[in-house]
């Protein structure tokens, strides 16, 4: 009875989840943005680049396309999973599904 519970609930990833407390969105491979003041975005879970000017950054996600405009932006790290933006964030946005 306590398996179909926790099936109904959050299903096989809640399980795992639960079973070593980890959190959901980490064993679901969403991504996770990290925020530092307007200077600084920490972005996990990222599958690529689209765009990539000094004004507009576009990350690709599992969850859709992660816009970031601002100015004077810069990757200051880039590795196959997470993205590191510097430069004046003046805004952050979901545009959609790609």
């Amino acid at each position: 009875m306590e398996r179909n519970r926790r099936d109904r609930d959050g299903g096989v990833l809640g399980a795992v989840a639960e079973l070593f407390d980890l959190p959901a969105d980490i064993i679901a491979g969403l991504p996770r943005l990290e925020m530092v003041g307007s200077r600084q975005l920490y972005l996990e879970h990222h599958t690529g680049l689209l765009a990539y000017t000094e004004d507009r950054i576009d990350a690709n996600t599992s969850a859709g396309v992660l816009r970031i405009k601002g100015e004077q932006l810069t990757l200051l790290a880039m590795t196959a999973g997470e993205l590191r933006i510097g430069g004046r964030i003046a805004s952050v946005e979901w545009v959609g599904p790609c």
